[in-house]
């Protein structure tokens, strides 16, 4: 499965005229409104913003993670008037991956082929000298029918069940500080699943922001390739979400995203936590 997209190619889709919808789903953890305001201040024409909390994400619960996936039917309302048919296509972009990445994924889960990724975000598309605006004139309501992959989404059930499992990988897609527990700035408890491996979401770029070549990527993951089937965790399965597309880009088949990630994991009391101390 192939996501990612350069920006010529982008750039003729949306010179194209066609059925086309560019996803904006620029955001900041530490400021919320962040994301809004850049898109505000200027965004690639015609794009329509996505919000990873109030969009992307469902109301936060006792257990579920920091980032609950959106209600399905709600997200699909959210598409519809979005102006995202079924046969849409659909670009993503923000400023460094992460949430683009979360869309990308979502839509993928509810059966939808045609997403891509801009490759370099919002940052290469203005450095090529391409245009960008502010009008935000609402795109027509549309119909989106799921298809929802069930088999692409682990809970912690599936976790516990598959721990010291020799044909199962567990990816930790955090900074080595926080998976080995030295340091955890948001959650209540420090270190990571059992038998995890930490594979860091920002390896996956260049110095320039670009996303890795695929050859690249399966020389990063070439541990993974004697595991049948490949977890991937974060904090609250925000930034797993390049983790996957990368392993998509490398050619790994049984991928799934733990939604509700460390966060929910340490909601359990009963859940034990290694450390590298």
């Amino acid at each position: 499965m192939k996501v990612v997209k350069d920006l010529s190619w982008c750039y003729e889709k949306w010179r194209s005229g066609q059925d086309v919808v560019f996803a904006d789903c620029r955001f900041d953890l530490h400021d919320p409104d962040k994301g809004i305001e850049r898109y505000r201040k200027g965004h690639i024409p015609s794009a329509v913003y996505f919000d990873l909390e109030k969009d992307l994400s469902s109301e936060v619960k006792e257990t579920g993670g920091r980032h609950p996936l959106p209600r399905m039917e709600d997200f699909v309302e959210t598409l519809q008037q979005a102006g995202i048919s079924s046969d849409t296509t659909v670009i993503a972009y923000d400023d460094n991956h992460a949430f683009a990445s979360r869309f990308v994924w979502l839509l993928t889960f509810l059966g939808h082929e045609n997403v891509y990724l801009l490759n370099g975000g919002i940052k290469a598309w203005k450095e090529a000298g391409y245009p960008v605006d502010q009008d935000m004139t609402p795109r027509n309501k549309t119909t989106f029918k799921a298809n929802v992959h069930k088999e692409f989404v682990a809970d912690q059930d599936d976790v516990r069940e598959r721990l010291n499992h020799e044909n199962v990988a567990i990816v930790d897609s955090r900074s080595y500080e926080r998976y080995a527990g030295i340091h955890e700035p948001i959650d209540a408890k420090a270190g990571h699943i059992p038998g995890a491996l930490n594979y860091f979401w920002m390896d996956l770029f260049d110095e320039r922001g670009f996303w890795k070549e695929p050859e690249q990527l399966k020389e990063h993951f070439y541990q993974l390739n004697s595991y049948d089937e490949i977890i991937v965790y974060c904090g609250s399965g925000v930034t797993a979400a390049p983790n996957v597309i990368s392993l998509w880009e490398a050619g790994f088949q049984h991928v799934r995203l733990y939604v509700g990630s460390f966060s929910d994991w340490i909601s359990n009391p009963e859940n034990k936590i290694d450390t590298c101390n």
